[in-house]
């Protein structure tokens, strides 16, 4: 690959323009990826705090500081901030934005005004959902007649309670705070467009502004794996669209889709959410397999290995993803049906193999080097090995009747949804740390965190585990009463310290990447890692126009270890 030229001395992305006007109006792909990190970092730390909430009152059985309606209300907003306005969006709208087009040696992606407009879509559905999760008639500047009007005739009762599943009927009722119900369902349906926009625009980028050179068989697996999410963005949104419209309708409406007193079918509505939302959870974790296999190499110092099988494991864990979404329903379908979705739910294993298998193999005699990024990959190897081999337990029917809506689930998906995807934006903030702020970072401090966030993690939800093989059923308020309780309640009091050295970590790793962005000192080098992609080509933090002439390719991204590595 030929190196890019310094465009100006000290010029690059971030100061080419000043005033906040030129970050809302700008069109350059890293700073809107930039706007996103912020943004989605502020609904982190809210999904964060609202578990916390949570974990504290199961501390110990009984009701502690919160009514069960007030303890619904936090999970729900835990799920529905966390999953569609943290880690859906997460790494695509970040890491996606600020680097696909500088790995595929492009100026900026192939729509640039449609890339801002989906960021500005994405704040409407926010704001939207905040909307929906205010209590409004508890609000003190808000009078008690308008605070009654706003309730029953504009839907505003928030928070919502029905779990980040709005599952029918529970979603349809009319009383109480149910009522916000249209307001976050709509929320998640104008979320969906921005998903929609983004996954459009990234296929386009990938298939017509290649550089010369960057042929389909030099992409990076990142590129493969955002191009891989892109494509079920596109497809599956619109399906949980579309649901979640039926929702409104029924609601303002009173059509009989869903509800049974009219005439409708919950177990409809399942069908159709877990269409969309067992694909979206590849949607998560995909770009996480991507950042994963750019570290990997670069502090193995090894070519990546298999990686044709590497990027036909992508599509194919993306094209199974869409045919085992009843798995989800092993209680509620008949035996064929849930005899062909457990074998299929079993056949996803395979790709997924295939990817832990070549991350390991790229390691085995590499000359590793334990920078942070890579610490946080290795650990993602091992945390998705737990979330893989707990997910053939719920696979398995007779055990998953079991199993089914107890916490070994809450545990299963927080292993892949934050063991994933979580845990790969937090290696590739890392990572990509040097060529998005042009600043190193203290690896010592960073270091720490990730023994703190390590801890933390795995406190909180192995024993979630246990919780669910002694039958806890998720959701519950309280344990009092239950078989084993002296044993939950020693369970639930662990996970809630880990919950809390969790947090630590996650607050701490956020606030050291700030600090050195703001105020650190050590400037990075163009490529302090010495990766033989094409973003770290050009100089840190890239200029606007990412490089100074347009790159040709001619190498391999992942030659490590041969002449082009020396």
């Amino acid at each position: 690959m030929s190196h890019s030229e310094t465009h100006a001395e000290g010029t690059n992305y971030l100061n080419c323009q000043k005033g906040i006007w030129s970050w809302m109006t700008t069109l350059d792909h890293k700073r809107i990826a930039l706007m996103y990190l912020f943004t989605l970092t502020f609904f982190f730390f809210v999904g964060g705090l609202s578990a916390l909430v949570v974990r504290t009152e199961l501390f110990a059985a009984g009701a502690q500081f919160l009514t069960p309606k007030q303890y619904n209300n936090f999970f729900t907003i835990h799920g529905v901030v966390m999953v569609f306005l943290f880690i859906v969006p997460g790494i695509p709208a970040i890491m996606g934005n600020f680097l696909l087009p500088l790995m595929i040696g492009a100026k900026d992606v192939a729509f640039p005004r449609l890339n801002l407009l989906s960021y500005y879509i994405y704040i409407i559905g926010a704001v939207m959902a905040l909307i929906s999760l205010v209590p409004i008639n508890t609000l003190p500047f808000i009078s008690q007649g308008f605070s009654d009007w706003l309730v029953n005739t504009a839907g505003l009762g928030g928070p919502v309670d029905t779990g980040w599943t709005f599952y029918a009927p529970y979603s349809l009722a009319k009383s109480g705070t149910q009522s916000a119900v249209i307001w976050m369902t709509g929320a998640a349906f104008v979320l969906g467009f921005s998903s929609i926009l983004t996954g459009l625009n990234f296929i386009v980028t990938v298939h017509k502004l290649r550089a010369p050179g960057m042929t389909w068989g030099r992409l990076p697996v990142f590129v493969w794996a955002t191009y891989a999410t892109a494509i079920i963005q596109t497809l599956a949104t619109p399906v949980v669209g579309i649901s979640l419209l039926l929702v409104i309708m029924e609601r303002v409406f009173g059509v009989g889709i869903f509800d049974p007193t009219l005439g409708g079918d919950p177990i409809l509505y399942s069908h159709l959410f877990w269409f969309y939302s067992h694909p979206v959870v590849y949607i998560m974790v995909l770009p996480a397999f991507g950042v994963i296999g750019e570290i990997i190499p670069v502090f193995s110092r090894k070519p990546i290995f298999g990686y044709k099988m590497v990027c036909g494991a992508t599509f194919g864990i993306a094209l199974i993803g869409f045919v085992v979404w009843a798995h989800h329903m092993f209680t509620s379908i008949g035996d064929t049906a849930a005899y062909v979705f457990s074998f299929l739910t079993f056949f996803v294993a395979v790709p997924t193999a295939v990817k832990v298998f070549n991350w390991v193999s790229t390691m085995y005699k590499g000359s590793i080097s334990f920078n942070t990024p890579m610490l946080y990959a290795m650990s993602f190897v091992f945390l998705f090995m737990i979330a893989g081999t707990t997910g053939i337990y719920l696979a398995t029917l007779a055990v998953d009747v079991f199993y089914h809506d107890t916490y070994f689930v809450v545990a299963h998906f927080h292993y892949t949804m934050q063991g994933g995807a979580v845990i790969g934006l937090i290696a590739a903030l890392h990572f990509w740390f040097p060529k998005m702020t042009g600043k190193m970072y203290n690896e010592t401090i960073s270091k720490l965190t990730f023994v703190l966030v390590m801890i933390g993690f795995n406190l909180t939800f192995l024993p979630q585990f246990v919780l669910g093989m002694k039958g806890m059923p998720r959701r519950y308020f309280d344990y009092t009463g239950l078989e084993h309780f002296d044993l939950l309640q020693t369970l639930h009091a662990t996970s809630t310290v880990g919950a809390y050295i969790n947090a630590l970590g996650y607050f701490l790793a956020l606030i050291n990447l700030l600090y050195f962005f703001w105020f650190g000192k050590t400037k990075a080098p163009a490529n302090p890692f010495n990766s033989l992609s094409l973003e770290w080509q050009t100089q840190s933090p890239p200029i606007h126009e990412n490089f100074a002439e347009t790159p040709i390719v001619t190498d391999w991204t992942y030659g490590y270890g041969t002449k082009k590595d020396a």
